[in-house]
């Protein structure tokens, strides 16, 4: 799961020394710090220690937990899904604030736990976390955690609970931004089979209702031969599908010290024996080019999937919004897309409240809803974020408005998506089996190249092939379907 070369054996790592400077061989000495205090407390209490990690937020976070429980895993916890764990991690969201609230919430619970095993060790980590405010709330309202760090430095986890089991008091790590990256490192994949790469990190586009620029930090892309190097690793160990990560893939390259394009590391990934899918997202519209729609027009392993958020439909709002295009633009984009790609399912992200928006400006968005006929799209409401500029915005829209034009937009999704979905019923078409679907023992649940479900029977050898399978009938969402 991670560089042998560097992990090799943990018990030939000298831990009466002082600690390496470099990274990651500095980590890796306190994996094995971390690995004989953890032996020392189950030998005390005659069972294995537990780590729950609960994960908040979008695919990064996602990647970004695969990580941390890879070293929790090489410290020696034992993973659970059990909040009364013996170390409890939070990996937070900021994206609205409804996350943030969800997150204080379940602090409350764990305060109660805590009480119960005082030797608890309680972390939180994440977007949220990058907040100073945030930070602040904490250290005065929930004294009991005993760990706070960022995005910029999860490859700390053993480092920072080293500190935290040493000196009994909370530890506080947070980077402002960096331009380290860090990988080599343990991780623990959900699927064998499947697997994210981080191909850049942090944001620069500031769009004015976001938060993330300014959690994330500025654009760091890695450099190609490292990308290549890790997915030809995991080609190796069985992996056939991969998802390149990153807040806007459409300018990776652009900060390195020879630039390279998106579409090119598309090129040589594209190249990877064993490799047989590729994803990718986020992908922001100002920057997805002619070379790129190119690339997966010719593309044999790029999957017939692009998420393209449009936020809205009025150019007025995308304009406040800073968002580098306008309504006409977008359009042009999507015919771009779809005449080099005619099998193409588009996904979107669209907000609904932007402060100053009109019933004129909504109604710009349905238009845009009904014009390019989404797959599926990820609805939200506006949610203030303090520290960006539409927080301070006047003509903050009434919240019996913006409900009426979240009803009105979901009604319009569900219809369209609905036609949109069962356009493919009675093909028979490539399917990754994922798992055993989670509702039905007898059934499988595997996913398209357009990234939408299917749920047909089959035996549980097949989880992890690429096989076809005939699409019998849509469920509005999803497919049911029987091997062809």
């Amino acid at each position: 799961m991670y560089s042998k070369e560097i992990q090799s054996d943990m018990n030939n790592i000298d831990i009466n020394t002082i600690p390496p400077i470099q990274e990651p061989e500095r980590q890796y000495y306190f994996i094995a710090k971390c690995r004989e205090w953890v032996y020392e407390q189950e030998q005390k209490s005659g069972r294995k220690l537990t780590a729950c990690i609960n994960t908040f937020g979008c695919q990064m976070n996602a990647r970004d937990s695969e990580k941390l429980v890879g070293i929790l895993n090489q410290i020696g916890y034992l993973e659970t899904d059990k909040e009364s764990a013996d170390l409890v991690l939070y990996n937070t969201c900021t994206v609205r604030e409804n996350a943030n609230l969800k997150v204080y919430g379940r602090l409350g619970y764990l305060q109660t736990l805590k009480k119960k095993n005082p030797h608890m060790i309680i972390g939180l980590c994440g977007c949220m976390m990058q907040e100073e405010t945030v930070v602040e709330k904490v250290k005065k309202s929930y004294g009991f955690v005993d760990i706070i760090f960022g995005t910029h430095n999860i490859f700390k986890l053993a480092e920072l609970i080293y500190d935290r089991i040493q000196n009994d008091r909370m530890t506080i790590d947070i980077w402002d931004d960096t331009e380290m990256i860090v990988e080599d490192l343990p991780i623990e994949r959900k699927y064998p089979f499947k697997s994210g790469v981080n191909i850049m990190f942090g944001c620069n586009n500031f769009c004015s209702y976001c938060i993330v620029p300014y959690v994330r930090g500025r654009e760091r892309s890695r450099k190609p031969e490292e990308i290549l190097k890790e997915i030809e690793r995991l080609t190796a160990e069985g992996v056939v599908e991969i998802m390149l990560l990153g807040q806007n893939v459409n300018s990776y390259g652009k900060n390195l010290d020879k630039p390279i394009t998106f579409a090119a590391l598309l090129t040589m990934i594209e190249k990877i024996d064993g490799l047989k899918r590729i994803r990718f997202m986020t992908s922001h519209p100002k920057d997805l080019s002619d070379e790129l729609i190119e690339v997966m027009k010719h593309s044999k392993k790029i999957c017939k999937q692009l998420h393209l958020p449009v936020q809205s439909g009025s150019s007025r709002i995308l304009n406040i919004m800073n968002r580098c295009y306008d309504k006409e633009h977008y359009l042009e984009l999507v015919d771009k897309v779809r005449t080099a790609v005619p099998d193409i399912s588009l996904t979107t992200d669209i907000m609904v409240g932007f402060p100053g928006e009109t019933e004129e400006d909504f109604l710009e968005t349905l238009d845009v809803v009904k014009k390019v006929k989404y797959d599926s799209v990820f609805t939200f409401i506006y949610s203030k974020r303090t520290g960006t500029p539409a927080s301070i915005m006047e003509n903050q829209v009434e919240k019996a408005i913006v409900k009426d034009r979240f009803e009105r937009l979901l009604k319009e999704i569900h219809t369209i998506s609905k036609q949109m979905s069962s356009r493919d019923v009675g093909k028979t078409m490539e399917v990754l089996v994922e798992e055993a679907n989670e509702h039905n023992n007898d059934l499988l649940t595997g996913r398209l190249s357009n990234n939408i479900l299917v749920h047909f029977k089959g035996g549980r050898d097949l989880i992890g092939q690429l096989i076809d399978v005939k699409l019998t009938e849509s469920k509005g969402f999803y497919y049911i379907g029987e091997l062809a």
